[in-house]
């Protein structure tokens, strides 16, 4: 199985062709995800390249940890789990939602 990566400080010009050669050269890449600003479509300074096996993750992590790329010095590490997200904005208040509105 493969293993997840998380890709920060990558350049706001990167586009996952980019990475997808880049990480290809320390072993087969499965997928990368660049994550980009919804409003202006341009990378916000992170991925995550899953590699096809851990092997070659522990190999991508060697070798590109704090590599220079486009100027910057590449943060590679293996992705955490997303922490869980408590899913609204409190859900409290109102209180007289089940009343009919007054006229």
């Amino acid at each position: 199985m493969g293993m997840r990566l998380y890709v920060g400080n990558i350049p706001f010009n990167t586009t996952e062709q980019d990475l997808q050669e880049l990480f290809g050269t320390a072993g087969q890449v499965a997928s990368v995800n660049v994550v980009r600003d919804m409003a202006t479509g341009r990378a916000r300074g992170f991925a995550f390249v899953e590699m096809a096996s851990e092997a070659d993750a522990q190999k991508a992590i060697a070798q590109l940890h704090e590599r220079d790329f486009g100027g910057r010095n590449l943060t590679v590490n293996e992705a955490k789990p997303r922490p869980e997200r408590s899913g609204g904005f409190g859900g409290g208040g109102g209180g007289n939602r089940n009343r009919e509105p007054r006229w």
